[in-house]
C-alpha cells in the first residue's frame, strides 16, 4: 500500500517495509657532530588512534551488569553519517543527529555502542571527541535546536523519513563532573505516541549522547515511552570524569 512511512533507528526492526506492510646538527665545521640525533619517522611514537581510545571508554558488563554493550548491527542506522541525513528545519539538525545516534557538531572521532537489557528497549551510546572549543559549539547547537524545534521536524535519509511531532526539554541525570548537560523527549505519532529520549553530557572535549527507544510500542501497536536508564548513565559517565 502507498502511504508515508515512519522510519526510526533499528531499521532491522522498524524498517519501511515493516511499518508500511504491517632536526639537524649544531652547525659546526668539525667532521664529528656533537648534536643529539633527531628521531626518524620510524623511531617516533605513533599517534594514538582516537577511535580506539574512545572505544576503551565504553562501559563494560562488569560496570553495568544488567546490560550487554556492543556495536550496533550493520545497516541498523537510518543514516550512517550526518551528510546522509537531511532535516526540513536546519536548526533541528542537532536533534536529528542525537535521536539517530550520530555525533553532534564537528568531531575528530566518534564511536557508537548499544546497551540492551533483554527487553525491546535499546539504549545507544555515542562517544565523540573534539578539537578545542568544538565540543562547546556542538552543545550550543543542540541547546538551540531544543528551543527552536518544540513543534517538531522531519528527518530524512535515502532509507527513510521520520516526522517528529514534538520536542520537550527535560532534566538530565545530575552529574556535577559534567561541564554541560541536556535532556530531551521527542515524540512520533505511530499507533499511538512513541516517545524517545536523549541525555547528552560534555566532559571537556568529549561528548557522550544517550538515545533510548522502546520498540515494543511499534511492535505491539500501542504507545510507548522510553527512558534513558539512570544506572547506565551513572556507570558510563563515571568513565569520562
Amino acid at each position: 500500500m502507498k502511504r508515508a512511512a515512519l522510519a526510526l533507528p533499528l531499521l532491522s526492526v522498524l524498517s519501511l517495509t515493516t511499518l508500511t506492510a504491517c632536526g639537524g646538527g649544531d652547525g659546526g665545521s668539525d667532521a664529528k657532530t656533537t648534536a643529539e640525533p633527531t628521531a626518524t619517522a620510524s623511531q617516533a611514537k605513533p599517534a594514538a588512534d582516537p577511535v580506539k581510545e574512545l572505544t576503551k571508554l565504553f562501559v563494560t558488563k562488569a560496570e553495568a551488569p544488567d546490560y550487554a554493550v556492543d556495536e550496533p548491527a550493520k545497516g541498523d542506522a537510518m543514516a550512517e553519517t550526518q551528510e546522509d541525513m537531511s532535516v526540513d528545519k536546519a536548526a533541528c539538525a542537532p536533534l536529528a543527529y542525537a535521536t539517530n545516534y550520530l555525533p553532534l557538531g564537528d568531531p575528530e572521532a566518534s564511536v557508537v555502542h548499544v546497551a540492551q537489557d533483554g527487553t525491546l528497549a535499546y539504549n545507544y551510546i555515542t562517544l565523540a571527541t573534539y578539537a578545542e572549543g568544538k565540543a562547546e559549539a556542538a552543545m550550543k547547537g543542540l541547546a538551540e535546536a531544543v528551543s527552536s524545534c518544540t513543534a517538531g521536524y522531519t528527518a530524512k535519509s535515502d532509507k527513510a523519513s521520520t516526522p517528529y511531532t514534538s520536542v520537550k526539554k527535560e532534566t538530565p541525570f545530575p552529574d556535577a563532573a559534567a561541564a554541560e548537560s541536556i535532556a530531551t523527549a521527542s515524540t512520533v505519532s505511530y499507533k499511538g505516541t512513541q516517545t524517545m529520549r536523549t541525555q547528552t553530557f560534555r566532559f571537556g572535549d568529549t561528548i557522550v549522547n544517550y538515545f533510548s527507544i522502546d520498540s515494543s510500542g511499534f511492535m505491539k501497536g500501542q504507545s510507548s515511552s522510553a527512558k534513558v536508564p539512570t544506572a547506565l548513565v551513572k556507570a558510563q559517565n563515571a568513565k569520562l570524569h
